[in-house]
């Protein structure tokens, strides 16, 4: 069966977005890099920054395995980045919360990220970067809805 236009254009949408995702993730251990960080770890720093989260939260959130969100965690305590608290909802399943060295170190990467955003926006403008952004969202909001929709065993084949 032949992709339609849609669906031709959406694969080299994909194939792209993987491309897009290697160059942040590089980009992110340049920046993160002169802090002892990477792009991981700071995903890790930035998901707890508003309020401490489980594991299991981080991951859902993040759209991560849990087991590497835990090995991150794990290697950041032994860093002083962050720390586990009780978690009055869960017994065994701890919050991660950042430290006063996880927080400032968060803020340096900010600094540094505001200016790189700001540089690499300056290739496209805001509506464009808002358009791709919308787009992103729908497609995602799609991939979610299926992926739920088949842990619900309620997507048909023809669907997938």
């Amino acid at each position: 069966m032949p992709h339609t236009k849609g669906g031709k254009v959406f694969t080299e949408l994909v194939l792209e977005t993987f491309r897009l995702n290697g160059r942040l993730l590089a980009a992110g251990d340049r920046l993160a890099k002169p802090l002892g960080l990477t792009s991981s770890r700071w995903q890790v720093l930035g998901a707890i920054e508003a309020q401490p989260l489980s594991v299991a939260q981080i991951a859902r959130n993040m759209g991560l395995a849990r087991q590497n969100v835990q090995r991150l965690a794990d290697v950041l305590e032994k860093e002083a980045s962050i720390r586990y608290l009780p978690n009055p909802a869960h017994q065994r399943a701890k919050l991660v919360s950042l430290t006063t060295k996880g927080r400032t170190a968060l803020q340096e990467l900010t600094e540094r990220q505001v200016l790189w955003a700001n540089r690499t926006a300056s290739a496209a403008s805001v509506a464009e970067i808002q358009a791709a952004l919308d787009t992103l969202k729908k497609l995602r909001s799609q991939l979610e809805s299926e992926r739920l929709r088949a842990a619900r065993g309620t997507l048909r084949w023809r669907d997938r």
